[in-house]
């Protein structure tokens, strides 16, 4: 991707090569020490685990094997925002998932900041969690090992372990929904950075003086390349009456206040040339953003979820083209791939679970 061939020196007179696709997983090369540490999470890890993914609205629970398979599910609306309310809706997912399997050990992925060690939720924008000892609490409650993590790291770690990032050693995850999360997998090891809270990457400022973000600054990336970002532009447009937002503004009865990024990325899936046009626009801008941490993070792999990721190629191939031409070094230095991930909605608690079984037997 604009990159001279290994073994080739830099030629300044050497015209870009077109992007092309990184090679099918199995055609990489895997570095031998990644490959090690692999195989070592492979041995005596037979036992299941539970994994739990807490979101806003929902709890989801599975029991995952040792190759990320999910064997049953279970689910729960989310208990408003009362701490002990939500471990007992995790005791009974347990419970209930545990009555027909021999499981090993829980992990727990959740949105906010946890500590190093993993035992208290530092805070949660969906719940009322203020240094709350959570990993003690469960533990006493399930009798098992538990493991607390945010969920931005679990799923990054599942399409390391078993999805779009495997045969990486320096991944990157991009998730995109309402904002913007983040997480890395460096050499096998979640990176979480000095205190914890490493990957929220969507308030890097990318627009200076921009829009005001909820985090209280403007401009931040988020605002621009999220679910959130793509349906205020469309009703920036439909209130404008433009005839180009028509068939947008008939699919919510004319009232633009209704229009969301989901129903902007079902148009433009449907063929719509607004709404794909939108769409390009905030592939632009995530493509800027990637281009932005490939400088300061240089990693192998960007991953990218999330809801608006079904939009597909109508979304990363302009990522992709912005982020080959915003990228530091251009022309004169080997590029990340910008790959779609594999595992869905249920990364976080694959996840989850398999970094509960890895922490146990560490433990």
């Amino acid at each position: 991707m604009y990159a001279t061939p290994p073994g080739e020196p830099a030629d300044p007179l050497r015209r870009p090569a077109p992007w092309r696709r990184r090679p099918p997983l199995g055609l990489r090369a895997r570095p031998r020490q990644v490959e090690t540490f692999r195989e070592h999470l492979r041995l005596g890890r037979k036992g299941l685990a539970i994994g739990i993914d807490i979101g806003g609205t929902k709890v989801a629970a599975g029991v995952v094997d040792a190759d990320g398979r999910i064997l049953s599910e279970a689910r729960r609306s989310t208990p408003g925002s009362d701490p002990r309310a939500v471990e007992q809706v995790i005791v009974e997912l347990v419970d209930e998932l545990g009555a027909g399997h021999r499981v090993w050990s829980v992990g727990i992925g959740a949105a906010g900041w946890m500590d190093l060690d993993g035992g208290t939720v530092l805070f949660s924008p969906h719940l009322a969690w203020r240094n709350e000892p959570l990993r003690a609490n469960l533990e006493r409650l399930l009798r098992r090992p538990v493991l607390l993590t945010n969920d931005a790291d679990a799923a990054a770690w599942a399409e390391w372990r078993f999805g779009a990032g495997q045969g990486e050693d320096r991944l990157v995850c991009i998730t995109l929904g309402t904002g913007i999360g983040g997480a890395m997998v460096m050499d096998g090891r979640v990176e979480r950075g000095r205190f914890g809270v490493a990957g929220e990457f969507g308030h890097q400022i990318i627009m200076p003086g921009g829009q005001r973000c909820e985090c209280g600054n403007r401009g931040c990336w988020e605002q621009y390349a999220s679910g959130n970002a793509l349906g205020r532009e469309a009703r920036i447009l439909a209130r404008a009456n433009s005839p180009v937002a028509q068939e947008l503004l008939a699919t919510v009865g004319g009232d633009a206040e209704q229009i969301t990024g989901t129903i902007v990325t079902e148009l433009a899936l449907a063929g719509d040339a607004a709404c794909r046009e939108l769409l390009d626009e905030v592939g632009e801008w995530l493509g800027l953003g990637l281009a932005n941490l490939a400088a300061s993070l240089d990693p192998g792999l960007f991953v990218i979820g999330g809801g608006l990721c079904s939009a597909g190629d109508l979304l990363v191939e302009p990522a992709r083209k912005a982020f080959a031409r915003n990228l530091t070094g251009r022309g004169f230095r080997p590029a990340a791939g910008i790959e779609l991930a594999a595992l869905g909605p249920n990364a976080g608690l694959i996840g989850a679970a398999d970094l509960s079984r890895v922490s146990s037997r560490m433990r």
